[in-house]
């Protein structure tokens, strides 16, 4: 197994990192203040994009650097998801940079499912306005009355009605519902309580202007409310919606649910591991430059020890994630799903170390957006529910090994 980057990846880093140093980051403090005095409000309604994030992603898209998660080298770049995964790190070190390149959350996810689970219809009603940046999209999973860790659980209805499908339910911490260009949501609900347990639950296709879609809030996260795109509570009221909405088929919602996590993971994991490194430089540029007791801060208290520690720990997090990227290239998502857990463990965690030390030693700068610190360790510790609470990936590791450990002793 070869992690060494190919051809293309060089090319594309190359390409994407001149970019984002050129446009994006001398960019991110003033979009900052933009973005506050736009969306310092919970009134979604109101919120706007800052006009200049629409002329960069026009910008990314004429210089080629546009979908590059998408393994289709006519829509996207064409990248394997090993080859892909540099690049997701290097995005990873600007909160700003995916939407930019047309490679951020939920949207990424919700293309993957149209593109490899869509029909033809739905790829060119919603999966190309999305590809061409022109919408948004929301996924709708979790829900506020049940265990939603158990994906087993969802209890929003789908219920198939002459020649529509009725919706009912209550959906919450639904990722870019305020955005202004939100257009489309992926809804899982239950269409079979008695069939069994993986194959009870559907995903339908929701236009977000549907009569009874109600948006009932967005949903701060840590005190933030990550304007323009939101976590937001919403409601399906007797929403209809034609047949031909739903993906694949009846039952089919964690079969395309595995499908999308897999590579999805990678995305999120990398993008981790590119925060974790723009953190470690914060630490190691605070910790060299700021004197305290006649000393710099990297001479006090045990601080060069803990620089070490994070090096090692990022560079481990990148190595299993790595390889996670190359078993589901070369096995498939479901035969990784011991690896692909493991990195939902590790590298939010390895970010959210980095970004606390980090902040320990920026004192009270650390705790403003004087610094980008404050939204690093959001993220770091959203990831750490978003993706599954640690205790699910580690229950997941262990039932894969035992069954792993009984196959051998059987043998």
């Amino acid at each position: 197994m070869d992690f060494s980057y190919s051809a293309k990846t060089a090319d594309y880093l190359q390409r994407l990192d001149t970019f984002m140093r050129e446009f994006i980051e001398p960019y991110e403090s003033q979009y900052q203040k933009e973005n506050f005095r736009l969306n310092g409000t919970p009134n979604w309604r109101e919120w706007q994009v800052p006009p200049r994030v629409a002329e960069l992603k026009q910008m990314a898209r004429e210089q080629g650097l546009w979908n590059l998660f998408l393994p289709d080298d006519k829509l996207g770049a064409g990248l394997s998801t090993l080859e892909y995964a540099p690049l997701a790190e290097r995005m990873g070190r600007s909160l700003l940079a995916p939407e930019i390149f047309n490679c951020n959350a939920p949207d990424t996810g919700n293309m993957e499912v149209l593109y490899h689970f869509g029909d033809k219809s739905q790829q060119r009603r919603w999966l190309q306005p999305l590809l061409d940046g022109e919408i948004r999209s929301v996924f709708c999973m979790t829900e506020p009355d049940v265990a939603s860790s158990d994906a087993t659980n969802m209890q929003t209805t789908i219920v198939a009605d002459g020649d529509e499908w009725v919706i009912n339910g209550r959906k919450w911490w639904s990722t870019g519902l305020g955005h202004p260009q939100a257009e489309i949501a992926i809804v899982m609900g239950l269409t079979d309580e008695d069939a069994d347990k993986h194959q009870r639950h559907t995903m339908i296709l929701v236009p977000l202007d549907t009569p009874g879609v109600n948006i009932e809030r967005m949903l701060p996260a840590l005190g933030e409310y990550d304007a323009p795109y939101g976590h937001g509570e919403v409601i399906f009221d007797h929403v209809r919606v034609p047949k031909e909405n739903i993906i694949v088929g009846p039952g089919a919602g964690f079969k395309i649910a595995q499908g999308r996590l897999g590579p999805g993971r990678i995305h999120h994991c990398m993008r981790a591991i590119g925060a974790a490194e723009r953190a470690l430089e914060l630490f190691i540029e605070r910790g060299a430059t700021r004197i305290a007791f006649g000393q710099p801060l990297l001479k006090l208290g045990g601080n060069t020890e803990r620089l070490a520690d994070m090096r090692v720990a990022i560079d481990q997090a990148r190595l299993m994630t790595l390889y996670a990227a190359w078993q589901i290239d070369n096995i498939g998502a479901l035969k990784a799903i011991k690896e692909i857990s493991a990195i939902k463990l590790v590298a939010p965690n390895v970010l959210q170390q980095v970004v606390d030390e980090t902040m320990q030693l920026f004192g009270g700068a650390s705790m403003c957006h004087d610094t980008p610190l404050p939204g690093l360790l959001a993220v770091a510790k959203s990831l750490r529910i978003a993706d599954g609470p640690d205790a699910v990936h580690r229950a997941t590791i262990a039932k894969t090994e035992l069954k792993q450990w009984q196959g051998r002793r059987h043998d």
